[in-house]
């Protein structure tokens, strides 16, 4: 066919202009010559105008706000193809290979190994062809080094003439509005920035973006709604003049309390802050807490039996409360938004691991469902990709119900903080020898462990929680379904 060769050029994958000037119509309109330009490939006559791409920072979770840079796969100048993984991206549960949506060329990196960067800003340029790689670098450096050059120019300027010095402030002050100087067609802003606008009620296009190519950051959001300074004000100001920077810096810590003589300040890492968050949320739910003493003499000796095996405790734990769960599915449900609860199809037991700098919840989807042994298989697998980093979103992110088993550290009881979102945690404590006295009046000595359940109260109550526990505490005492 004589259009598959125009068809197989101007199929485009990604986004370009395309001219629609096609000045021939005007002054060609003879048939001989429309019938000559349908046997000639079109593609002659149109002007597609390749673009410089921006890479993302992409929300690997629902509560990412940020991520941090881990490393760059690719390289400054590396040709890419479409699904090849660019840059390993840290989110607030795990580490992530980012794949590239399009073909092309790494012409410039804007965010650095180790930098971190807003969902939804622009952390590299990717060029179609060579001829766009000096401007995609011109771009990323102009935006990333805004700050630097304005300033330098205003030094050079107060040094040979001293009397225009007065006129230099006023553009001192606008520093952080270079940014400006790159405008696009619409406004562009971060989704956790147009978020913010939203709640403080924020003009988005009024805001002046301080981001790459003047994107929109929630900075800017909170600067304009007057919540907090812009950063690039502080570092922009003291340039022009010699004595400022050392204002900025004695403000905080005029603010913040002294530290001790050889104390040392830790940031937090980015697991570390969405589990403050996390904690911060779980507060403003109404819980409370019961606790229950189980004896453990049998569920001891089951699991001297199938530990050789490859089972561990938590396993049967794990699947002991999923048995309990299906009897009881208020404990299994949750509440969101204060106005609804949703009782949960599948019981997903989430499991609490502590992992080198935070702490995450491995997910054992369908644990009431899954054979003891192969459910121990799919533990193993899951603490392995939890404490590499290399937990799937859906792998830790979709528990129903929590289990903190602190046990194995000689803890006899303690209590948990529920996780958002969820109807219930369960603190399982260390099983110790106790003296116990029978109907008779007889005593002996039996292993127990007590177990605390911190629950939403406003999903499950007392009565709901104590026949969930006593039910508990029967699979564990006689644990013979739990290897069924």
């Amino acid at each position: 066919m004589a259009s598959s060769p125009f068809l197989s050029k101007t199929t485009i994958s990604f986004s370009s202009s395309i001219s629609t000037s096609l000045p021939w119509r005007s002054s060609h309109s003879s048939p001989s010559f429309s019938t000559a330009f349908r046997t000639k490939p079109r593609r002659r006559t149109l002007t597609v105008q390749s673009k410089i791409r921006e890479i993302f920072m992409p929300a690997l979770s629902s509560t990412m706000t940020e991520g941090k840079i881990v490393s760059w796969v690719k390289s400054e100048g590396d040709v890419l193809s479409k699904g090849e993984s660019v840059v390993v991206v840290e989110s607030d549960k795990a580490d992530m290979d980012v794949e590239t949506f399009y073909d092309g060329i790494l012409a410039a990196i804007v965010v650095g190994e180790g930098e971190t960067a807003p969902v939804g800003a622009a952390i590299g340029l990717l060029a179609e062809t060579e001829e766009e790689v000096a401007e995609a670098k011109a771009k990323a450096k102009s935006a990333s080094s805004d700050s630097p050059a304005s300033s330098s120019p205003a030094a050079e300027a107060v040094t040979p003439t001293p009397p225009p010095a007065t006129s230099t402030p006023a553009p001192a002050i606008a520093q952080p509005s270079p940014p400006a100087t790159y405008t696009p067609k619409k406004t562009v802003a971060t989704p956790f920035a147009k978020k913010l606008a939203k709640q403080h009620r924020v003009d988005i296009a009024s805001v002046v973006g301080s981001g790459p190519f003047g994107r929109i950051t929630p900075a800017d959001v909170e600067a304009a709604a007057g919540i907090a300074q812009p950063k690039k004000t502080v570092a922009a100001e003291p340039t022009p003049v010699s004595a400022a920077p050392p204002k900025p810096s004695a403000a905080p810590s005029a603010s913040s309390a002294p530290l001790l003589p050889g104390s040392t300040v830790v940031p937090f890492t980015t697991m570390q802050a969405a589990v403050s968050k996390n904690m911060l949320e779980s507060l403003s739910v109404p819980t409370f807490r019961v606790g229950y003493p189980i004896s453990t003499d049998e569920l001891d000796a089951l699991y001297e039996k199938v530990k050789p095996k490859g089972v561990t405790m938590t396993a049967l734990l794990a699947k002991a409360a999923a048995l309990a769960l299906a009897q009881h599915p208020v404990v299994n449900a949750s509440c969101k938004d204060g106005k609804s609860f949703t009782y949960n199809s599948s019981i997903n037991i989430a499991v609490a691991v502590a992992i080198n700098g935070g702490l995450i919840t491995p997910v054992l989807q369908d644990a009431d469902k899954l054979d003891l042994y192969l459910l121990s298989q799919k533990w193993k697998e899951l603490v392995e990709k939890a404490r590499a980093k290399q937990l799937q979103p859906h792998e830790y992110s979709s528990g129903t119900f929590t289990l903190s088993n602190l046990g194995m550290f000689g803890v006899d009881r303690f209590d948990a903080i529920l996780p958002p979102g969820q109807g219930a945690i369960m603190a399982v404590g260390a099983s110790k020898p106790t003296v116990v006295a029978d109907a008779d009046g007889f005593f002996s000595v039996k292993s127990k462990m007590l177990v605390n359940v911190t629950a939403d109260h406003r999903i499950v109550y007392g009565a709901d929680l104590a026949a969930f526990l006593k039910t508990f505490a029967k699979i564990v005492e006689n644990p013979e379904s739990l290897t069924l």
